[in-house]
């Protein structure tokens, strides 16, 4: 694909109600995508899947991390608070030793504080919600390392 039928499709794009195009044309492959993210419009072109084989990524890294990690996951929907009021301390941090049966964080549901127990002994090595945020069902909470 030459660079002035690229220009002309983006002129093509600009008069119309599109927001998104893809083109795949004898081993090339285009996305144009309009957006205010980075500017009016974005052009995205694609690497060659032998090449994105080749090069692991830092996200691969850290999901094959978190695969060695327990996860603590919310029982149930609500608000997730780290401590048992606002001036108190938060039950845990991350590197703190938890043995199981303690209580990690507390999740508020129609207005009953519900404290959430470790299931697990380890070491807290992510803490993945923050203070008063909602919360769903078996939405990650935490990482553990087990002992």
């Amino acid at each position: 694909m030459e660079l002035e039928e690229i220009k002309e499709l983006i002129s093509f794009l600009k008069d119309t109600d599109v927001t998104e195009l893809n083109i795949e044309k004898e081993g090339f492959r285009i996305r144009i995508k309009r957006g205010y993210i980075y500017g009016p419009l974005e052009i995205a072109k694609t690497i060659k899947p032998s090449e994105e084989i080749m090069k692991p990524s830092y996200a691969m890294e850290l999901q094959k991390e978190e695969e060695t990690l327990h996860t603590v996951t919310s029982p149930l929907v609500g608000t997730f608070y780290r401590s048992p009021s606002p001036d108190a301390p938060p039950f845990v941090e991350i590197g703190t030793r938890v043995e199981k049966g303690q209580v990690l964080c507390i999740i508020e549901a129609m207005k009953i504080m519900n404290e959430i127990e470790s299931d697990i002994s380890g070491v807290v090595k992510k803490i993945l919600v923050e203070n008063g945020q909602p919360v769903e069902y078996g939405e990650p909470l935490f990482l553990i390392e087990v002992d």
